[in-house]
């Protein structure tokens, strides 16, 4: 560059000032605000209650054979794991009841500490599938995960949005999530 304002050295784009951002209107801005306000504490709660969805879906599925499309991944991860002891007949059911359980506690809250810890475990499985199939999660010509990698590698957000259920319910009284109703203070009016 040199030193005049604006210029640039040869073989450089120039750069366009940014426009403003549209600023939305004040009544606007303020139920956008007021909404956001209303849906903070039970933020954590839906982000649960949402992971909990996906876990009782997908586990609902490998009840059925040949229904999920991480069936096959799953059983021979599993397989791979315990050298062979556990066949995917016994695999694939066993799967089943253990993501839908896990759901079923994240969407209640019920026993929720070890339904997290549950949920951390089964995610060390999920990943080491990456570990144990690698021919089949990583394209040797690029390094770039396969499709299955890719089915495992999302899996990151359900492991971040668990993290922050963890993170509130160690930060709350008591242990127990916050379900985002107002706490009453002092005794009850009669």
């Amino acid at each position: 560059m040199t030193g005049h304002r604006g210029a640039t050295a040869p073989g450089t784009a120039t750069r366009r000032p940014l426009a403003p951002r549209p600023v939305p209107p004040p009544r606007t801005r303020h139920v956008l605000t007021s909404a956001l306000g209303r849906y903070r504490p039970h933020s954590t709660t839906v982000l649960r209650v949402s992971v909990g969805l996906v876990f009782i879906a997908f586990g609902l599925m490998k009840f059925i054979p040949g229904a999920s499309p991480a069936e096959d991944v799953a059983t021979r991860t599993m397989k791979a794991l315990t050298f062979g002891l556990v066949p995917a007949e016994v695999s694939r059911p066993m799967l089943a009841l253990f993501e839908a359980g896990i759901g079923i506690g994240l969407v209640t809250g019920i026993l929720l500490r070890p339904v997290l810890i549950l949920f951390f475990l089964h995610m060390i499985g999920v990943f080491s599938a990456l570990l144990v199939l690698p021919g089949e999660m990583w394209d040797a010509r690029t390094g770039t995960p396969t499709l299955e990698g890719q089915y495992i590698l999302k899996n990151v957000v359900l492991i971040a949005a668990c993290l922050s259920v963890a993170v509130d319910l160690s930060s709350t009284a008591g242990g127990r999530p916050r379900t985002g109703g107002r706490r009453r203070r002092g005794p009850a009016a009669g």
